[in-house]
């Protein structure tokens, strides 16, 4: 039995250090945002009823959890499974599941074009893929709001210390 113990945890071990590898190649690590950041992100979004927003990268949920009690249907995009369990569990708790979803998701690969928003916390060597991405695949004048890392060519709406807001530009302009 003791054997069969150290076999699970070795795998869950392992498991846990290929999604952080993965992570850092596919996108950021897994770094919990402070309750105060959330609020600001929330706050700048500034959701009405009706919005679909997307978090990509969405760690434990807590953003998605703070826009959904905001009023949007979000979903969010984790490609680590053990994060998206956890998050799953936080928005049962939270008591949002009909209006927060997560999904098991490399968002590299998923289209975001029937969201209004974009939240994110990426690092900075996707931000100019993620920029293109975005620009292709929203609606002009769609919110997107990131944490710390900016994007090369957009210029922030707003700003709240290190949580920028921006409007995705209409076609040919930057």
């Amino acid at each position: 039995m003791l054997i069969l113990f150290f076999l699970a945890l070795r795998f869950v071990l392992v498991a846990m250090f290929v999604f952080i590898v993965v992570a850092l190649f596919r996108g950021a690590p897994f770094m919990p945002m402070p309750p105060i950041v959330v609020g600001k992100m929330t706050a700048l979004m500034n959701v009405g009823a009706g919005e679909k927003l997307v978090e990509l990268g969405s760690g434990d949920g807590r953003l998605v959890i703070s826009l959904a009690r905001a009023g949007a249907e979000v979903h969010g995009y984790e490609i680590n499974p053990f994060l998206v369990l956890w998050s799953r569990f936080n928005i049962f708790r939270a008591g949002v599941s009909g209006k927060a979803f997560i999904h098991w998701a490399d968002f590299w690969r998923r289209d975001v074009s029937s969201f209004n928003g974009v939240a994110l916390y990426g690092i900075s060597h996707i931000m100019v893929k993620l920029e293109k991405k975005l620009t292709r695949e929203l609606k002009p004048g769609s919110k997107v709001v990131s944490y710390v890392f900016t994007f090369p060519d957009w210029q922030a709406t707003q700003q709240d210390g290190n949580v920028y807001l921006y409007e995705v530009p209409g076609y040919g302009s930057k």
